[in-house]
């Protein structure tokens, strides 16, 4: 399996200029070894955004998230600390918390009652007499390293290289600049399940607005192509263009300037004046993931306005889903391995194919660095 990762891997050059690359192969998108490698490599070794600050505000709050297999909990300390942990129980790895996010005074398996404090240390140990070499303080939950950042919260399932205001710091000045969240609160998620690997998806998400007059008819007539400008620094690319009057639910909904951020690997910001949605990409499998969307909106904005404004992104993602999911079964298509870029249109994916060719080509993740 090593060999056949290792052959995999190297058939795609990262350090290409975009003019002479070619697209990472349709078997980084159809191989369980190249799946399993990105959980290990990338989900493990980067930040990932789980879920809303509001979400564990006060002491024993809680969210729950799973990142490519793994389970996660964060969860607000009676001591105020934002605290995360694997959401897996020292005894026989059963859950801890089982629901989304919820308010707890302690944590209790509900398979055989073992119960933790807010901070992960291990209080009950029902009939565990007579166990030798045995220790309750030895027998906490391992904790995982959480930031917060804007309305977000972020984890790291492994030691980071750097804290997360450093990974997202392209994303970070831009809201010091621009103020993005003021005055946003969250309303609604929804969740979507597709038939496609994760970068699929992603792909679709970085080509520039390439797709976007092909595809999303409505949504085209909202922004100005001619001036559709894609920027990558870092672990970050964002794509903006001006938006210009357009008829119905579209024409009401997106105003302003769009500007569309996303943070490797796997989380977007889409962001128009008094509206904001962002989109998550779980890996559910090597041909499956999961897309959440969590929409917020300008306090003063009235519900029908926010209802027509998911009604217009959920339009947006079932073209999307029905693009991604044709894309999938074709990449196994013998008459396809690589395609070419546009280098008017596609820096945005490149740049995402050479952050993870060079993670995963990296013989250390110690070696791993990001073009600025």
């Amino acid at each position: 399996m090593r060999g056949n990762v290792s052959r995999l891997l190297g058939e795609f050059d990262p350090e290409l200029p975009l003019e002479r690359a070619s697209t990472i192969p349709s078997s980084w998108y159809t191989a369980p070894e190249v799946y399993q490698l990105e959980r290990d490599v990338v989900f493990a070794q980067t930040w990932q955004i789980v879920g809303r600050r509001d979400q564990v505000a006060q002491p024993g709050q809680y969210l729950t998230a799973d990142i490519a297999g793994e389970p996660i909990l964060v969860i607000r300390g009676d001591d105020g600390t934002l605290r995360g942990f694997f959401n897996v129980c020292r005894h026989r790895a059963a859950r801890l918390c089982t629901t989304e996010c919820g308010t707890v005074t302690k944590l209790r398996c509900h398979y055989h009652g073992w119960t933790y404090d807010l901070r992960g240390q291990l209080r009950g140990v029902p009939e565990f007499d007579g166990v030798d070499n045995f220790r309750r303080e030895e027998n906490g939950l391992p904790p995982i390293a959480v930031a917060e950042w804007g309305p977000f919260v972020g984890v790291h399932l492994t030691p980071p290289r750097q804290p997360l205001a450093d990974f997202i710091a392209p994303l970070r000045l831009w809201a010091e600049n621009e103020q993005p969240f003021d005055g946003l609160k969250w309303y609604a998620r929804k969740t979507y399940d597709l038939a496609c690997n994760w970068k699929v998806y992603v792909d679709n998400y970085l080509d520039g607005g390439y797709h976007v007059n092909t595809v999303h008819p409505a949504l085209a007539d909202s922004l100005d192509y001619s001036h559709y400008q894609t920027t990558c620094r870092g672990y970050t690319v964002v794509q903006s263009a001006p938006t210009k009057p357009a008829p119905g639910d579209v024409g009401r909904t997106r105003t302003g300037r769009a500007a569309y951020w996303w943070l490797y690997p796997n989380f977007m910001i889409n962001s128009y004046a008094g509206v904001m949605d962002t989109n998550w990409v779980l890996p559910l499998g090597v041909d499956r993931c999961r897309v959440i969307f969590d929409f917020y909106f300008a306090e003063n904005l009235p519900d029908d306005f926010r209802q027509q404004s998911i009604a217009v992104a959920e339009q947006v993602q079932a073209e999307d889903i029905g693009v991604c999911e044709e894309v999938q079964r074709n990449l196994h298509s013998r008459s396809y391995t690589t395609g070419r870029f546009s280098v008017k249109r596609e820096n945005g994916g490149y740049h995402f194919h050479q952050l993870l060719g060079r993670q995963l080509q990296a013989p250390t993740q110690a070696e791993f660095s990001s073009p600025i």
